[in-house]
């Protein structure tokens, strides 16, 4: 009987008690942020000329490694041909 009573008790705080409680700490939490400014969402694009159809625009181009020394007479590597052996 006492496991049952457990039981029911725990369905109610659960079902009826905790989001009584959640919507109460969500609420201050969110008026806390908006005080301090926050959920501030940042601009999505520049503002400048609107773009000509047809145009491409690049917002970033990452920066290029440097290339690696080769040795002095190298033409490039040799050729094999790969033949799959089951």
């Amino acid at each position: 009987m006492k496991f049952w009573l457990i039981l029911i008790l725990v369905f109610v705080a659960v079902r009826y008690v905790l989001p009584i409680v959640l919507r109460l700490v969500l609420a201050g939490f969110v008026r806390k942020q908006m005080r301090n400014g926050g959920f501030v969402v940042p601009p999505q694009s520049r503002p400048g000329p609107p773009p000509v159809p047809g145009e491409v625009r690049v917002d970033y181009v990452p920066p290029v490694a440097p290339e690696a020394e080769k040795p002095p007479g190298f033409k490039g590597g040799e050729y094999v041909d790969y033949e799959e052996v089951k």
